[in-house]
């Protein structure tokens, strides 16, 4: 039994299709259905119910992925076991975020890829919450507090922020100086959140109001260089607005306090090395601050 047909099968029992499940392995949908069709004579037995809107489990099907995907994952520790140290194979799926990915993790991702020939690595870089077992991911990098789950998280570094304004939103409406005063201004959020707010060696919850949303943090920038309001920002994001003068830090006295940039994995009692490799790049370039060390650069 081919063990590429084993982990194709599972693709498409957890995606809910070929279509799907041939986008998740860069391979095309032709491919997928003669490897499922190749398993299902090998079995002798009908894994999925084939239909336009896609594919579903037949009962011997749904027995069965779970003892495939037992199967690939067992076998994904054995080679990793009997490979050179160095030597990273197969595939490596990673939900980013857009709002700093592309800027400040793709670099690690591409130097990855350039130390490991044959490991084969697609990034997804979006803003939006990503399901890593329902959407079949290997992990995520994720800025910010996470939400309770039963994701497993690995922390490899801070991030630092600010609140910022437009000198003209200051001009009109003058700049906070303390939380009080900051709940009363137009705040740019990416939902309805809470804001944080150092007070001293304390960490208070502020209800901010406003109009503006937007689920980027680069659309927030230009919402605030725009003068719509105030927003709580990452350094990195926003330094090229600092020295250009259209942003302004407020809130001296009482910054955000740093938030963490993680890793994080579906459960399982060991990470794959593939995961572990990427997690230890990331706290070699993140853990020593907030600003992208020259380590990252390509």
């Amino acid at each position: 039994m081919d063990i590429e047909d084993l982990r194709t099968f599972v693709e498409v029992a957890d995606a809910g299709g070929v279509t799907s499940a041939a986008l998740r392995l860069g391979i095309s949908k032709s491919m997928v259905s003669r490897r499922l069709m190749r398993l299902e004579a090998e079995l002798g037995v009908q894994l999925l119910a084939r239909s336009t809107r896609g594919a579903s489990l037949t009962e011997a099907g749904a027995t069965f992925r779970d003892y495939a995907a037992r199967v690939s994952a067992e076998i994904d520790v054995a080679r990793e076991t009997i490979v050179p140290a160095g030597e990273l194979r197969g595939r490596l799926r990673v939900a980013a975020p857009l709002s700093f990915g592309p800027t400040h993790f793709a670099a690690v991702i591409a130097q990855m890829a350039r130390r490991h020939p044959h490991l084969q690595i697609q990034t997804c870089y979006s803003d939006r919450f990503v399901d890593l077992i329902a959407e079949g991911y290997d992990c995520a990098i994720r800025v910010g507090t996470l939400q309770d789950s039963s994701l497993i998280a690995r922390r490899v570094g801070p991030l630092y922020g600010s609140f910022v304004a437009s000198p003209d939103y200051i001009k009109v409406h003058g700049s906070p100086e303390t939380p009080d005063e900051l709940v009363a201004h137009q705040a740019l959020m990416q939902g309805t959140e809470t804001w944080q707010v150092m007070d001293g060696d304390k960490v208070i919850t502020v209800r901010p109001q406003g109009r503006f949303k937007a689920d980027n943090g680069v659309a927030l920038a230009v919402a605030a260089a725009a003068g719509l309001g105030i927003a709580a920002l990452p350094d990195e994001l926003i330094k090229d607005y600092l020295t250009s003068g259209e942003l302004v830090p407020v809130m001296k006295r009482h910054p955000p306090p740093p938030i963490g940039i993680y890793v994080v994995r579906p459960p399982g009692q060991h990470p794959a090395r593939k995961v572990r490799v990427l997690t230890e790049m990331l706290i070699e370039c993140f853990d020593h601050g907030p600003a992208l060390p020259k380590t990252a650069q390509m």
